[in-house]
């Protein structure tokens, strides 16, 4: 007779053997390791959280010194390979198969260990589609999940960078998995129950705050006069004319430029109340200034930002609290509102190639996507309006009836035509080809797809790809913007000069720019001192931001 009660009863004996080190669900930091070799097995499925932000590094640490004889062939299934444990599994043969979505701070080692056979890779996800996959063909055995703090039932309080906590959770907890939390601190009541007590079977107090990553924030005092001149054209040339009120900014300082522009230039240009006034975005402080100026009216967040937790409580009608005042972040839920809610995504690339692919994969680095692929496509199951939405597609497709016709996400990639290095921005061929030729990949790990660009946006000017009709006309588009490039000096001047007639092509003199105004001077903020004076000091920047 065929028993239906395998898994449950696997949990119970996990839960047995993980009891001889836990005083009810607490565990002292001192046995971490032997927790985690009591209730992980060889080739278990594990999910360490290494998030965007918040990393489990207690847990990292932990797992990294475990014994390989006890446990190994592991599958790491985690959003963010972040820290340097999050690899040592890996050398030490206590992993052995990797699914993830980011690595930027370990994107050269991966690529190396990529490369040299020690890691057998999965495939590189973009967060809502590894999230998807816990709770189909990826759920994890075992969750080791990080949170400020928890009471002696194994409530958990996340505090303002929740992430991916409860999405993790929820995939193991119901599907008879393991939870072990490492937190801050134990307490005798949490400030919120951000996850039941009875999703998790272990608590291993840390006594100190976890690592955080400010991935997010920009200096001001970095941003160059190229930038900011991108930034006007974005404004201009794209934010204007469609009237983008729902979006998402992508990491860089293009777009921390746009952000410190809209109290300056974009008030010029009569846009308050017309443009960003809604984003699925984490609490950048680069939009402190926008925010105060009355531009900004509503938040979602995937994650906190270090040092914004004072500010973010006294704004509490811009962003999403709870009742002590915290953020309540949720990168499942923002990257569903990235995906279905916005009508545009800005963000950077490493490269583009002729028809619009873009790729944040080098021959050095293999950084995966995050959320980029997320909130840089075209949602097809769309079906409410919005104006920005109908009229770029109404430009892709003139032809259709409008009453059947698709409306279009706008994708923009905004940077200059030479990236850090001074590295081709544009390119023949993609870098991520030539990974996949190495590694064996049926898929190139390719960012962001073409035909999900709409624009592209350079010092040069701006490329509507919406209004392209053939593939000839693409490809000369993004070289018509390209610059000095291979690319560039490679364009048929003539027919990028038609299409600049044609509106598919717009320098900055064709939308009223002149470059000599793209100066310092125009930014909000040119400090992040002057960040925290606009926030009236709530903003509290960590100590490698500060040079007063």
């Amino acid at each position: 007779m065929k028993r239906w009660d395998l898994e449950r009863e696997a949990r119970r004996e996990r839960i047995a053997a993980g009891a001889a080190f836990a005083k009810g669900k607490i565990v002292a930091a001192a046995d971490a390791t032997r927790l985690i070799e009591a209730v992980i097995r060889p080739f278990d499925r594990v999910c360490l959280e290494g998030d965007n932000q918040k990393q489990a590094d207690l847990l990292a640490r932990a797992l990294a010194a475990a014994d390989p004889a006890k446990i190994h062939d592991l599958h790491m299934a985690q959003s963010g390979v972040v820290l340097p444990e999050h690899l040592d599994v890996f050398e030490t043969g206590v992993a052995k198969r990797l699914d993830f979505a980011y690595s930027g701070p370990q994107a050269g080692r991966i690529a190396k260990m990529l490369f040299g056979g020690k890691i057998e890779l999965g495939a590189v996800h973009t967060y809502l589609e590894l999230f998807a996959r816990y709770f189909i063909d990826l759920t994890p055995n075992v969750a080791l999940v990080a949170a400020v703090s928890a009471d002696r039932d194994g409530n958990l309080y996340t505090g303002p960078n929740t992430e991916d906590t409860p999405t993790v959770v929820e995939a193991t907890a119901f599907k008879n998995g393991i939870v072990v939390a490492q937190v801050n601190e134990v307490v005798e009541r949490v400030p919120r129950v951000d996850i039941p007590g009875d999703r998790v079977h272990f608590v291993v107090e840390a006594k100190k705050p976890f690592y955080v990553e400010p991935l997010f924030t920009r200096d001001p005092a970095a941003i160059t006069e190229t930038q900011i001149l991108t930034a006007m054209l974005a404004i201009r040339g794209i934010y204007e004319p469609y009237g983008i009120r729902r979006l998402n900014h992508g990491i860089g300082f293009n777009t921390a430029a746009i952000e410190l522009l809209l109290p300056t230039y974009a008030e010029r240009l009569g846009l308050r109340g017309k443009i960003c006034t809604h984003f699925a975005l984490n609490p950048h402080p680069t939009l402190i200034p926008a925010i105060e100026s009355g531009f900004v009216e509503q938040i979602h967040c995937f994650g906190s930002e270090v040092g914004m937790d004072g500010y973010v409580e006294a704004r509490s009608d811009v962003f999403f609290t709870g009742p002590d005042g915290s953020l309540r972040s949720n990168r499942a839920f923002c990257q569903t509102a990235g995906l279905y809610a916005c009508d545009m995504f800005i963000g950077s690339t490493l490269q583009i190639d002729l028809a619009g692919h873009s790729s944040t994969v080098t021959p050095a680095r293999i950084a995966g996507f995050g959320g980029a692929p997320n909130m840089g496509s075209d949602a097809r199951g769309r079906r409410h309006p919005a104006a920005p939405w109908l009229k770029a597609g109404a430009e892709a497709d003139p032809v259709t009836a409008p009453a059947l016709r698709r409306g279009r996400k706008l994708v923009v990639q905004i940077g200059e035509t030479f990236g850090e290095g001074n590295a081709p921005t544009f390119v023949e061929r993609l870098d991520a080809l030539t990974l996949a030729e190495k590694l064996g990949l049926d898929l190139a790990p390719v960012m962001i797809y073409a035909d999900d660009v709409t624009h592209i946006v350079t010092e040069e000017g701006i490329a509507n790809l919406l209004l392209c009709r053939d593939a000839d006309e693409r490809e000369q588009a993004v070289r018509g913007v390209a610059g000095y490039t291979g690319v560039g000096r490679g364009r048929d001047r003539k027919m990028v000069e038609r299409l600049r007639a044609r509106g598919v092509i717009r320098r900055p003199e064709d939308l009223g720019i002149n470059v000599l105004d793209a100066d310092r001077s125009l930014l909000a903020a040119r400090s992040i001192k002057d960040l925290a004076r606009w926030s009236g000091g709530l903003y509290r920047p960590p100590s490698k931001f500060r040079n007063w």
